[in-house]
């Protein structure tokens, strides 16, 4: 089995733009190479937001080398970007946009949202890309809760939802530029699964609710523990009704160089971004 590397505990939330009140549940500044290839992780809520005719959220921003995923479980989330891919998503559903060589979106409570209100929570996942890629072109993937397949834990205690990667022999429909599995799920009080991750990759198991046990160490709501990239498998174990994220992947051993929403793997190619960014080469939007 894996052994345990850190656990990290979520600082009080911060709010990104006026719509997402987010706790960083790791980061690659913080974390470092021990969560390659993923880079961030914001949990938005679960927080109540009272009906408004003014659409919260997060204005027009740009993303250059890395991808990110929004996955939503209570609340709509609505996207646009550069592109020209527009849609909402809600509970269950994934957003996957691969930023790459430049994009520029925004993100918004959904008009039905916002004219009703509701329980708004959410995560935003920040995934690295290889040097190689990092200027491919940008796409989108909107992935349905439909089309996730899910597997049933033993004595049907829960169910773990395989959004990119594969699990015992079921695939993900996510396309994706590194080997990555990213699962998801809610398991019951006493129920168990293993996992076989493999030697050399990273791994992260984070608590959205309840307590587990990962690989015999105690993880609560709101907390993520990292597990070493050496050694073999991850067991979970729920003390209680619980939900959780899973996340797991070749790490990319490349340099990391962060400025904001560029993540390259030199100060020169920062540089750049700035540039292509400042003289419009990552394209216009219209508002949501």
């Amino acid at each position: 089995m894996k052994k345990i590397h850190s656990i990290f505990s979520a600082p009080h939330p911060h709010w990104v733009g006026d719509g997402f009140p987010a706790k960083t549940l790791f980061s690659y500044q913080g974390q470092g190479k021990s969560v390659s290839p993923f880079l961030l992780l914001d949990y938005a809520g679960p927080m109540k937001f009272s009906p408004s005719e003014h659409l919260r959220g997060v204005g027009e921003h740009p993303h250059r080398g890395f991808e990110t995923v929004t996955l939503v479980y209570q609340g709509e989330v609505a996207h646009k970007d550069s592109t020209g891919q527009q849609g909402v998503i809600g509970p269950g559903d994934v957003q996957w946009m691969t930023a790459a060589s430049g994009i520029l979106h925004e993100e918004f409570h959904s008009h039905a949202f916002a004219e009703k209100g509701g329980m708004l929570e959410m995560m935003q996942l920040w995934v690295n890309l290889p040097k190689r890629d990092k200027m491919a072109a940008p796409k989108y993937q909107e992935i349905t809760s439909a089309q996730i397949p899910s597997l049933t834990l033993p004595d049907n205690r829960g169910y773990l939802r395989i959004i990119a990667g594969e699990l015992a022999g079921t695939k993900g429909p996510t396309s994706t530029y590194t080997p990555i599995l990213v699962v998801d799920g809610d398991i019951k009080a006493s129920g168990r699964y293993q996992l076989p991750i493999q030697d050399g990759w990273s791994v992260m198991v984070i608590a959205r609710q309840g307590q587990l046990k990962v690989n015999q160490q105690l993880v609560s709501k709101d907390q993520t523990v990292i597990l070493s990239q050496s050694g073999e498998g991850l067991a979970i174990e729920a003390l209680d009704d619980s939900k959780l994220l899973i996340l797991a992947g070749e790490p990319i051993d490349e340099p990391i160089v962060g400025y904001g929403p560029f993540v390259m793997t030199s100060q020169t190619e920062i540089n750049q971004a700035i540039t292509d960014f400042q003289s419009g080469k990552f394209g216009n939007l219209e508002r949501i």
